[in-house]
């Protein structure tokens, strides 16, 4: 999760949202990603789907069964749907969503039994620093 807060404060250095999500197997990295929507003009480039889009082509799979996601920020419905269809193993975020997290918060993408896959669902890790870092990104912004 510290690399995935190192992310996240790399995207608001470039004024974007700060999440930073990575992918980890069998304990080593293979994926990584930040925020990029307004550098990308791509409303699509979340941390998530950046993060997954560098493992599946590090892995050379759009398929990740045993991998885990530490992102920053509850998924969102978007970045859920896209952890289910990746089959994820476990999904670990930090600071909750309750305007837009699927994970729980809102909604819950990730362990909606009508669906063909359910992620395993941690939250809390590092909690209270992803948290201020969006509240000063935000207040900044103001």
């Amino acid at each position: 999760m510290r690399r995935a807060l190192a992310l996240a404060r790399r995207a608001a250095d470039a004024g974007e949202v700060p999440v930073g999500a990575v992918v980890v197997q069998n304990g080593r990295i293979v994926g990584e990603g930040g925020n990029c929507m307004i550098a990308a003009a791509d409303p699509s480039a979340h941390a998530e789907i950046e993060a997954l889009r560098s493992a599946c082509k590090a892995l050379g799979n759009y398929r990740l069964p045993e991998a885990e996601l530490y992102v920053t920020l509850e998924p969102c419905a978007m970045c859920a749907g896209a952890l289910v269809l990746a089959r994820v193993a476990r999904v670990v975020y930090s600071a909750a969503d309750p305007k837009s997290g699927a994970a729980g918060s809102v909604l819950n993408v990730l362990q909606n039994s009508c669906l063909n896959h359910q992620c395993r669902v941690d939250s809390g890790l590092l909690a209270d620093e992803s948290a201020e870092l969006l509240r000063k990104f935000f207040q900044n912004r103001r």
